[in-house]
């Protein structure tokens, strides 16, 4: 077994030549910023408000989950200055908890959290593609393999699950497929795509918070800013789930259920991490490129929450004709941001919405396939994945890492929609972050003589604060939503005999 410093060692002394410096700070910014707006700011707000039934709450709900990430970020840039290698978070794993746990980050990055997250991005395009283009329909089959489910578990119910090929995941598969293979022709290329689509999505989101703050509505004001803080006392206990009132919970759990939605949409802040090896100047740009894209994002996702709170009011009509009338809560599949617009610009705004939403998802998937092939070459460097994964093609980018990805993405959008697909995948990724913020701790301990750029700012106040969040969070996740915690929970407990088997026939760490 490769103890972690040598592994540190022969990955600081790998060729250089394989993978490029081609980043800069705006690039590793533009990273950062692209991977985190994709479609759950324009949607989960919609359940948000269901679960909590409170303007006031609604905002707590994105705000602790803007605190909780840009913590994780600024903890997160430490470990990237320090280690500046393609796999990012993957190698922080490795060094200070062990290669297992390196590898359980891979495989469940593999299996569900990387990919799952590229399907229900692609998923989210293909569905306001339909906006604009009726053609692509979920309920237009070209190859239904069945419906799987509902299986009633003792912990909940699973599924239904309709699995297959129709319009609408065909043209998910394909934006996956077209962004692949624009990434595998060269960094340069990659980072040309990310930079355009995020500086349009961007200022796109920016003027849907402007658009919002400037015309707001009588009904609004009235329905939302009055009682703003209805339903938020610590003492008030609330109906959990609130159609079904299984449990009675009080504001704090409340809020930490409800976070699911927004974490994910704030999710993926990490990707540039895996990008390090190809950053110019990493003890520099990649603590830069965390803290800015974060900031950025949280307050832009702050600023259309608040938009959102003053065009439309939080709850409404489920079967109201208008948008105004169904109101936050029961806006057309969840579509928040079409429903605002629509109030303001009427039958048009739907349309400028889905172009605004489309150039937002595509622009998020391209980080996402960008950046996530680098754990999975990272992986096979190391032995732990097939070595022809650990290659470079003549554009110097891992194109075989890059076609594995796509593959298993394409497969998960036939097997669910992107409620399922978000479900299952933010308990791993949060699990996986208190181990990386734990493995700060392990690494000021063991190795305090670690050249390190930049220190994590509020250390150790702050990543101990973010375990404590993180944690709770997922105790009550567990506690609540156990139907699609402990399926994430289980992926990532299957890799432990994968990883035996992997050492088994001979491809141990140690022969790395």
């Amino acid at each position: 077994m490769a103890h972690p410093a040598s592994s540190a060692s022969s990955a600081a002394n790998r060729p250089s030549g394989e993978l490029v410096k081609g980043l800069g700070l705006f690039d590793s910014t533009m990273i950062v910023v692209g991977s985190m707006i994709g479609s759950g700011i324009f949607i989960v707000s919609a359940d948000i408000a269901h679960q909590v039934q409170s303007p006031g709450l609604l905002l707590i709900v994105w705000l602790a989950s803007g605190v909780i990430t840009l913590i994780g970020a600024l903890c997160f840039g430490e470990l990237a200055a320090a280690m500046p290698h393609a796999g990012g978070q993957y190698v922080y794993l490795r060094e200070s908890c062990g290669p297992i746990f390196g590898f359980l980050y891979g495989w469940a990055m593999l299996m569900v959290i990387e990919t799952g997250t590229i399907a229900a991005v692609a998923i989210a395009f293909a569905k306001f593609s339909g906006v604009l283009a009726p053609w692509f329909s979920p309920s237009v089959w070209i190859w239904k393999i069945g419906t799987f489910g509902p299986w009633n578990l003792w912990f909940g119910q699973l599924g239904p699950y309709d699995v297959g090929l129709n319009r609408q995941n065909l043209l998910a598969i394909l934006s996956i497929i077209l962004l692949t293979w624009i990434n595998t022709r060269g960094l340069s290329m990659g980072k040309v795509v990310q930079n355009i689509f995020t500086v349009a999505k961007t200022i796109s989101l920016a003027a849907v918070a402007l658009l919002g703050l400037a015309f707001a509505t009588v009904v609004a004001r009235s329905a939302n800013f009055t009682g703003f803080w209805r339903n938020a006392g610590w003492s008030v206990m609330h109906p959990y789930p609130p159609d079904h009132s299984t449990w009675m919970i009080g504001t704090l759990t409340l809020i930490g259920v409800a976070t699911v939605g927004s974490i994910f949409a704030m999710d993926a802040w990490n990707s540039v991490t895996f990008t390090a090896a190809e950053v110019k100047n990493p003890g520099r740009n990649l603590p830069l490129s965390l803290a800015f894209g974060t900031a950025v994002v949280v307050v832009l996702y702050m600023l259309a929450n608040l938009a959102y709170l003053r065009v439309l009011p939080l709850s409404g009509d489920p079967q109201g004709a208008t948008a105004l009338a169904r109101g936050i809560e029961f806006a057309a599949e969840g579509r928040v941001a079409t429903a605002m617009t629509q109030v303001i610009f009427g039958p048009a705004g739907a349309i400028l919405m889905a172009i605004a939403i489309l150039v937002s998802t595509f622009g998020c998937n391209n980080g996402l396939i960008l950046a996530g092939a680098r754990i999975y070459y990272a992986m096979a460097k190391d032995s732990l994945f097939f070595r022809s994964v650990g290659t470079v093609n003549k554009h110097h980018v891992p194109a075989v890492a890059l076609v594995a990805q796509c593959i298993w993405s394409a497969v998960l959008c036939l097997s669910g929609t992107y409620a399922q697909l978000l479900d299952l995948t933010i308990f791993a990724q949060l699990l996986f972050y208190i181990l990386t913020l734990a493995g700060l701790f392990i690494l000021r301990v063991r190795r305090p003589d670690m050249d390190r750029p930049y220190r994590a700012w509020g250390y150790p106040i702050l990543p101990a604060l973010y375990i404590l969040m993180a944690g709770f969070l997922e105790i009550q996740l567990l506690r609540y939503k156990p139907q699609y915690t402990w399926p994430g929970l289980i992926i990532v407990l299957l890799g432990l005999p994968v990883y035996w088997l992997w050492k088994l026939a001979g491809k141990s760490p140690s022969q790395a």
